[in-house]
């Protein structure tokens, strides 16, 4: 079914609606939620959660994108249940994505002062543009996704090592764009 349809179906309060977003983005949602929990049970908790939110938000949002949408709200639900199961102990899911990101995103207080949010996140989605497709793509998938680098590193024929410095490459290169758009770091 297309997204299209079953954001109609949203929109008619029809039940099908999280059946078929089920159908469509089950796989997608349960590894964004896993690679970021590590525990199945607060993953499936955080997609039946974020599948919720899709029923209590539509209407009155009509997304462009259903995946997007439905990514957005079941990472940012899965990085506050992370948060607050790990609030006082170091754990080697999200922060080890968040700490290879640090050198080169500013703290809250720094983006609040220097430019708004939308303002960042379309420098950003600037650079992504300009980047060539499998840079992109590996980016997304390791930031946004939150995929392994053993996991990405295999699928590409290479090891963790070469992949790790492709993405310090990457993570230097969005460092030197926002630091040239004025954003302090």
């Amino acid at each position: 079914m297309e997204d299209c349809q079953i954001i109609d179906l949203y929109w008619q309060r029809n039940e099908n609606a999280i059946t078929e977003t089920d159908a469509k983005y089950g796989g997608f949602c349960r590894r964004i939620s896993t690679n970021i929990l590590h525990n199945l049970q607060d993953s499936e908790e955080c997609v039946s959660d974020a599948y919720n939110r899709c029923w209590n938000t539509m209407p009155p949002q009509r997304p462009g994108s259903l995946r997007a949408y439905l990514g957005a709200i079941l990472r940012n639900l899965s990085i506050s249940r992370y948060r607050s199961e790990h609030a006082q102990k170091r754990f080697g899911g999200a922060e080890v994505l968040l700490s290879e990101l640090q050198d080169c995103i500013p703290s809250p207080d720094n983006v609040q002062k220097t430019v708004e949010a939308a303002e960042l996140s379309g420098i950003i989605s600037r650079w992504l543009r300009g980047l060539e497709k499998e840079e992109r793509v590996l980016f997304v998938r390791r930031y946004w996704n939150g995929d392994s680098v053993k996991s990405l590193a295999g699928e590409l024929g290479l090891r963790p090592n070469a992949l790790t410095k492709r993405l310090l490459r990457l993570r230097e290169n969005l460092r030197r764009e926002l630091e040239k758009e004025g954003v302090c770091i």
